[in-house]
């Protein structure tokens, strides 16, 4: 299969340096709107640029739209009428109602995914399995400062990859919530309080170190997760031992749980190519990417109930189609 990538900053490359890699991929086509940058690119990994975005459509079967935001919309849907599967990077589009938009052009002959990589890291998919009734989530996504990222806040930027666990991953199909945020463009904090479970998810691009932590609270036990070692600690409350008057006591059991480390991107590429070839759905659709931007665009305090959007009582939003 002959596959490309629209855009080849940061990410792009990651993206061509995995497809060239890949034996599922037979020729990789690249385009870039800096020819130099992309020529470059073409050099260190063997694949072949193309003069215009029309011109990789016409060649390939399956393509990653990698370029900034502000484009994710245009392309994506040039990409779908030309008839070529894409993986759009995360977020499917500026706004949510550009990507409601794109919901109307996606053709279900094609395999349309969008990527959100934290669905495949493998301490998610752990958690997911302990889990069963939280009472507590708290997720931490700090970054030093960076120029990498100009025409998107620190919600589309980075809480997104939290905003998608919480709501397509740990309370997938939930449509009654409480939802609070605050925060500027470069630090925010959303509170969330679903059925029995207060969810804690903060961003911000001025910390001094990088940050990508987890932790779940549930009646038994709490979860402790590293996003980037891939490493996740469960602390359980076994029954006190020891005598009385002994000076020793056991409050806790901390156990390791054993990770396969993966490289999340490479899970998320080859899961989508296989969903190319063998014609079925990528596990991150369209419409859980624009729920992800609906709740990315809340401000202050929002009451969701059964699809609508209730504020102070008064519904604001007649439906929420969550794909679910």
């Amino acid at each position: 299969m002959d596959v490309g990538v629209v855009g080849t900053g940061a990410m792009g490359r990651n993206h061509v340096r995995i497809y060239s890699e890949m034996r599922e991929a037979d020729s990789v086509y690249i385009y870039d709107a800096d020819e130099k940058a992309a020529k470059a690119l073409s050099e260190n990994f063997n694949v072949i640029v193309c003069n215009s975005v029309q011109s990789l459509f016409n060649s390939v079967s399956a393509v990653s739209i990698c370029a900034p935001t502000r484009y994710h919309y245009s392309l994506a849907k040039e990409a779908i009428e030309n008839g070529v599967n894409c993986l759009i990077e995360k977020p499917i589009a500026m706004t949510s109602k550009e990507g409601e938009e794109l919901l109307k052009s996606v053709d279900d002959s094609l395999v349309i995914g969008v990527g959100h990589i934290e669905r495949f890291n493998p301490i998610v998919k752990e958690i997911k399995n302990l889990i069963s009734h939280p009472k507590f989530i708290e997720i931490r996504r700090h970054n030093p400062g960076s120029t990498r990222i100009k025409d998107a806040n620190v919600v589309i930027d980075l809480m997104i990859h939290d905003i998608d666990l919480i709501w397509n991953c740990f309370f997938e199909g939930c449509k009654n919530f409480e939802l609070y945020s605050a925060g500027d463009r470069d630090v925010h904090k959303k509170v969330a309080r679903f059925n029995g479970c207060l969810a804690s998810i903060s961003a911000s691009r001025i910390a001094c170190r990088k940050i990508r932590t987890i932790h779940v609270e549930e009646d038994e036990f709490t979860i402790d997760g590293d996003f980037m070692a891939q490493e996740l600690y469960i602390h359980s409350k076994p029954e006190r031992y020891g005598e009385i008057n002994t000076r020793y006591a056991q409050e806790n059991i901390i156990e390791k749980v054993l990770i396969n480390r993966v490289e999340p991107l490479k899970e998320e590429l080859k899961t989508f190519l296989d969903c190319v070839m063998k014609s079925k759905s990528f596990p991150v659709t369209p419409e859980q990417s624009v729920l992800n931007l609906r709740i990315a665009e809340n401000s202050g305090l929002t009451i969701y109930s059964d699809n609508s959007i209730l504020i102070d009582g008064k519904s604001q939003i007649s439906e929420m189609d969550t794909g679910t």
